[in-house]
């Protein structure tokens, strides 16, 4: 067998070819195109398995590589650089490293979605860039109005009938803001006929749609959220406990523990964002109540736990 260890950039992938017992059989850089990446793969040994870092560029690679290889695995980029740190560091050594991990099997291997999911994904990541965009419209509208004093409903600004009633009839509207007013509400109408859209097509879609539907049973599961689910945890059975899941979305906080010392620290950075803030950020009329409760579980300072033994 031999283990071929890549470093994938924008324009060049560095490689190193190595068998089992560490000799190096091949180095060099090709171009990161799919022409290339032929040539190159059919003059290569085999059998053979390819390793690589998770990286924007990975998803393309994966699946061209697939079908010409034994297996393509993808490492963790976090956990290959705690491995693989180094004082001298380039791309043909990282490649070298790539492929010593993977030959002696401690390659921090991360899962990889078959194409069907990430396809699909990604229209759904796009959508948050839609919803993005469209905040920022509304409150670049809402920036034009008080910077030239105007005064409007805060909640009903952003209603057809609303805001083409401010325009006609308030005359602290200036006319300098009129059309950068008429152009932000244009941009946002059409953003979320583009936001629906997509949404639609992908609830439509037959790989989802069955899924979509058990998931909307469980109370206060709307369409995002199921799609969310569906798309950012992809198959579940690929964690092995609730736990695992959990950590994933980042929901829990990192343990450091030293001898007797545990520490807990807050919620973990290293998570999918994207589940993340579809499961952490509650609905703006709950989020009042999370607030609340989040105080009361504050720590007491020494002074109010004095006042409290003294008056219980």
């Amino acid at each position: 067998m031999y283990y071929i260890g890549l470093d994938v950039h924008k324009k060049t992938i560095s490689y190193c070819v190595k068998d089992a017992s560490g000799l190096v059989h091949q180095e060099g850089k090709i171009g990161a195109t799919r022409r290339e990446l032929d040539g190159w793969i059919k003059a290569l040994p085999q059998p053979r398995i390819v390793a690589m870092e998770a990286t924007i560029f990975t998803g393309w690679i994966y699946d061209h590589l697939l079908p010409h290889v034994a297996q393509v695995k993808v490492a963790h980029p976090l956990m290959l650089r705690a491995i693989a740190a180094a004082k001298k560091k380039n791309d043909r050594i990282d490649a070298g490293k790539i492929a010593d991990c993977l030959r002696c099997d401690f390659l921090p291997e991360c899962h990889m979605a078959p194409i069907e999911i990430r396809d699909r994904r990604r229209t759904l990541r796009y959508r948050q860039l839609l919803v993005r965009q469209m905040v920022q419209m509304k409150n670049r509208i809402s920036g034009l109005l008080m910077e030239t004093g105007v005064e409007y409903n805060k909640r009903r600004l952003h209603k057809v009938g609303y805001f083409g009633e401010l325009l006609s009839t308030n005359e602290e509207v200036k006319e300098s803001i009129r059309p950068l007013l008429k152009l932000s509400r244009e941009t946002i109408v059409r953003l979320q006929k583009t936001e629906y859209a997509l949404v639609s097509s992908l609830q439509r879609d037959p790989l989802l749609a069955e899924r979509i539907r058990r998931l909307r049973t469980v109370p206060g599961v709307g369409p995002i959220t199921a799609l969310t689910w569906a798309l950012e945890m992809g198959d579940v059975s690929r964690f092995r406990s609730v736990k695992q899941a959990i950590s994933y979305c980042g929901l829990c906080g990192d343990e450091k523990s030293s001898a007797d010392k545990v520490m807990r620290t807050p919620l973990s950075k290293q998570r999918n964002n994207i589940s993340n803030e579809c499961w952490w950020k509650p609905p703006s009329w709950h989020r009042e109540r999370i607030i609340n409760w989040r105080s009361s579980m504050k720590p007491k300072s020494r002074k109010e736990m004095r006042i409290e033994r003294r008056w219980p």
